[in-house]
């Protein structure tokens, strides 16, 4: 820990991204796979760019508790970078919803 609360957010999310990779899977494709399955299920496009940013507005949604859970902005912080790594990173096939709809 450094001491300075925004970097040891930062610090632990990039941690955990890496970590989960071993427990679920490469983080973009496991996104492909939730988007697939919540197409299906809702019946209506989801791409693995906006599965990310959904799962940041369930952690902001669990902030409204008020109860200060550090958990809550590490694993934000990491959905954002997953997110941003499918939209500006990756490969030309990672489904980049948010910035390009062409």
């Amino acid at each position: 820990m450094s001491g300075d609360i925004k970097t040891d957010i930062l610090e632990e999310a990039n941690e955990a991204v890496a970590a989960r990779e071993f427990t679920h899977g490469e983080c973009v494709e496991n996104n492909k796979n939730i988007a697939d399955l919540w197409t299906a299920y809702l019946g209506m496009p989801i791409t693995a760019d906006e599965v990310a940013v959904m799962m940041i507005l369930l952690k902001i949604g669990r902030t409204k508790s008020r109860k200060a859970v550090k958990d809550h902005f590490v694993d934000m912080a990491g959905y954002a970078a997953i997110a941003g790594d499918i939209v500006l990173g990756g490969s030309p096939n990672d489904n980049r919803s948010i910035l390009d709809k062409s």
